[in-house]
């Protein structure tokens, strides 16, 4: 079962405003340095609020929820409605399940969402294994403090990770939802949607090893399909762009498990044009946003990789910034003594390290460190979105890369050369199911019922050697192997007879003989 942690409305943290210090513990950092100061400001009164960007002028009820503290030690009271019989700007929702990273986005979506819709607000964020270690989490809160198109908010699972998530409730109280609600996906993420991915061998358009797409499944089903039931909310919303693929993988879910669920989406809806309107949104709207307008890169990270995009990356022509990766080292860098590995795999699926039986977000989270460690699974591509674009993307897969060349390697000894051509090309019809977030449609469960049943005897190790960036197999074994060193051997061979050959190449090669001969005139 996910674990569940839900925050009421009440106990609002105090909000820095400019000129006055931010109360670091609020947000889950004891470190001065870990965030820059909140860009709120109060709007004066409780009169009409103006935006810039085209939203109308709306006389502002009172709030009896979110309140600012400023300057002199008054309260002002935040233009956010609770009274949600009267509707909104564009019509009315009872309650509404946001998916929420305490981001810039997803932190306007939330009073947006109230003032359109005069609407309750309930936030969930997923823990999909965002952050896995004490150095990680220092890195981390620069990629909090950035635009992320979509991704759940940033948890570990040190006691860092905890004082983050602290941090996150707050805000998105402080933002006017009625509560947040937090579940830890990271085993069922793993057992359920990436190692049947890793089984199926699916990779898209020869490099994308489906980091992203993996995760919105079960971060939508769980989250928000899951989530609005136990809520009683009878709509979902999400911060995902109309340019992106991830409002499509969402919305099928959605449609796939409670199709009378309705959907909004703020970026296909309102006037906010680009990172920079948001942020005016959010100052407008005494919101609190660890932002700046310096942000530069969009990423999105869970236990099987972290992406890069934007900035100096929009240009294919641009070589990524050493400085940019956060999960890899430089493989110039990484040491000069390569490393062993033995991975253990049962049915197709991996189980152990150097003979350690591990759960399967443990063993993926430890790879992660060992193969970051040697600079492994860097993979700088342009692909063809779903929607119809290109795109330029950096991805990091260090635990990934390790387990899809161990179990590949494993498969060229259980399987026969028919069975793996046909999984190969079923692999590439898997990727595209999944990266078009088809997760739940028909045919990838059948397709999948295909790849466990014939991968049933694919059990055994494989020793791989990491170095310099690079991932080497070392050596491969399995009580299943087809491999015969009697009949293979060019020494020895009782059960195959070289002189049967010639009488198997006559035949096989009649075809190209009748057709020099048709040529020929013979």
């Amino acid at each position: 079962m996910a674990q569940i942690h839900a925050v009421g409305i009440s106990s609002f943290p105090k909000i820095a405003l400019r000129g006055i210090p931010v109360h670091r513990d609020n947000f889950g950092c004891q470190r001065k340095s870990c965030f820059k100061e909140i860009n709120a400001r109060s709007s004066g009164s409780c009169g009409k609020m103006t935006s810039q960007y085209g939203l109308q002028q709306k006389h502002a009820v009172r709030c009896q929820g979110i309140q600012n503290v400023m300057a002199d030690g008054t309260r002002e009271d935040v233009a956010y409605s609770k009274n949600t019989n009267t509707g909104g700007l564009r019509g009315k929702l009872n309650k509404v399940v946001l998916a929420y990273s305490g981001g810039l986005d997803t932190s306007v979506i939330v009073p947006w969402l109230r003032e359109n819709y005069g609407c309750e607000v309930v936030c969930f964020t997923a823990d999909v294994g965002q952050v896995c270690d004490q150095h990680s989490f220092i890195l981390s809160l620069s990629f909090w403090l950035m635009h992320v198109e979509f991704c759940s908010a940033l948890q570990a699972d040190c006691s860092a990770g905890d004082l983050e998530m602290d941090g996150l409730e707050q805000k998105a109280k402080a933002s006017g939802a009625s509560q947040l609600v937090v579940k830890d996906l990271k085993e069922e993420f793993v057992r359920e949607y990436i190692f049947p991915c890793l089984r199926a061998g699916a990779v898209y358009e020869r490099k994308y090893l489906l980091g992203t797409s993996m995760a919105r499944p079960v971060i939508a089903k769980v989250a928000m399909v899951d989530v609005a039931k136990e809520v009683g909310a009878d709509a979902v919303s999400h911060g995902c762009t109309g340019k992106g693929n991830d409002q499509v993988r969402f919305e099928l879910t959605f449609f796939a498990l409670n199709p009378e669920l309705q959907v909004v989406a703020p970026w296909r809806e309102w006037d906010i044009t680009g990172r920079e309107d948001a942020i005016e949104y959010a100052k407008k709207h005494s919101v609190p946003v660890p932002v700046s307008k310096k942000s530069i890169y969009s990423r999105d990270r869970n236990l099987w990789h972290l992406s890069h995009e934007g900035d100096i990356l929009e240009d294919p022509a641009n070589e990524p910034k050493k400085d940019m990766y956060m999960m890899t080292v430089d493989p110039e860098d990484a040491p000069s003594q390569p490393e062993y590995l033995e991975i253990g795999i049962e049915s197709g699926l991996p189980v152990s390290i150097n003979g350690r039986k591990l759960s399967p977000a443990t063993l993926l989270s430890e790879l992660n460190k060992v193969g970051g460690r040697h600079g492994v699974g860097r993979i700088d591509m342009v692909e063809n979105r779903l929607v119809g674009m290109k795109s330029r993307g950096v991805y990091e897969t260090p635990g990934g890369t390790i387990l899809w060349a161990a179990a590949r390697e494993l498969e060229s000894l259980t399987l026969d050369r028919e069975t793996i051509q046909m999984k190969d090309l079923l692999a590439l019809k898997y990727a595209e199911l999944v990266y078009a977030g088809r997760w739940f449609d028909p045919l990838r469960y059948s397709m999948d019922a295909f790849m466990e049943k014939i991968t049933e005897t694919t059990t055994g190790s494989v020793m791989l050697k990491l170095y310099k960036g690079s991932v080497i197999v070392a050596s491969r074994k399995s009580p299943h192997s087809l491999y015969r060193e009697d009949i293979s051997s060019f020494e020895t061979g009782a059960i195959y007879n070289q002189a049967d050959a010639a009488g198997f190449i006559r035949l096989y090669g009649l075809p190209t003989r009748v057709r020099a001969m048709l040529e020929k005139g013979l």
